[in-house]
């Protein structure tokens, strides 16, 4: 009897280990042979501007096989702040530097754009905001940086290990992290990329809309602007980035299908995709967020054509 107790004990405390090992397996990638930049963010369904963000690479650097790499956590406003082009944005960044008492910080070896802003308890749109960053920036030991002035946020650093190949059903599924708010009524003269949809609100780390949709319902443009991502992204199902000529990023998630590709310039009332079903609710519609500066705003009240 003491034996068979102390076997299950034994049994337990293995099945913890491997699942502690399992868990971790997604915050480290070591590079294989044939991997590049785009296969490894497409396996995680995250951008390769956050994967090039998190290991501080520029656009020009070759990984090599054997390498390690950090895998960042699946953050959808950092993916929108990664994928504008700061080019065609004309929002300031200094009422952002205004508003906001800083420190100055200088970087050290190892130090990301990732891990400073997790470090000082700011999301990563804001830290590149406050230092005129975008998606091309690399940073360098020694180089001075603005963080805002709050007591600093220690955040572990990522457990390394699962080397080689790592497990996809953890690195590729998410849980739900959205809150949803009350339904509001729309407006009749608020433009939707749905028709006639029951809007609510989604709450939480990212705000937003949930529309409703009739099955496989086209989804349309509501401002012109120029792709900038499309893909899968962990969490959010089929993704599409469209960035406005004044540099703000409409969201549109949950597609079910997708008519353009990354680089197109789509113009209002453009059908972009189908809408999908939501993998928690099982009911047809999109997810939609806007964000300016990588920090959402009431998509009721961004600019439409």
């Amino acid at each position: 009897m003491k034996l068979s107790f102390f076997k299950k004990i034994i049994f337990i405390s293995l099945f913890f280990i491997a699942a502690a090992g399992f868990l971790a397996a997604d915050t480290t990638y070591k590079v294989e042979k044939g991997d590049t930049l785009y296969s490894i963010s497409r396996k995680y369904q995250i951008t390769v501007p956050e994967l090039r963000a998190a290991n501080n690479l520029s656009e020009t650097d070759v990984i090599k096989v054997g390498q390690k790499l950090k895998i960042p956590s699946a953050d959808i406003s950092a993916a929108a702040a990664l994928a504008s082009d700061k080019k065609a944005a004309t929002t300031s960044n200094a009422s952002i530097s205004a508003t906001t008492k800083t420190k100055e910080y200088t970087v050290v070896k190892g130090d990301t754009m990732y891990s400073i802003s997790k470090k000082h308890g700011m999301t990563l749109a804001e830290f590149m905001a406050l230092n005129n960053l975008d998606n091309s920036s690399v940073i360098k030991v020694g180089q001075k940086l603005k963080i805002a002035d709050t007591k600093s946020v220690s955040v572990p650093e990522p457990v390394e290990g699962g080397e080689g190949k790592s497990n996809t059903s953890t690195s590729t599924t998410a849980p739900d992290t959205r809150t949803y708010g009350t339904t509001v009524t729309a407006d009749k003269n608020t433009i939707w990329p749905v028709k006639n949809p029951t809007v609510t609100q989604v709450k939480g780390k990212v705000g937003g809309v949930q529309l409703s949709a009739q099955v496989n319902e086209p989804v349309v443009c509501i401002r012109e602007g120029t792709v900038m991502y499309v893909g899968v992204y962990r969490g959010f199902g089929q993704v599409l980035f469209v960035q406005s000529k004044t540099g703000v990023i409409y969201t549109y998630t949950g597609l079910g299908s997708v008519n353009v590709k990354k680089g197109d310039y789509v113009v209002f009332n453009q059908q972009l995709g189908t809408a999908g079903t939501d993998p928690i609710s099982k009911k047809s519609c999109i997810n939609f967020m806007v964000f300016q500066n990588g920090q959402p705003i009431d998509p009721a009240k961004a600019p439409r054509n």
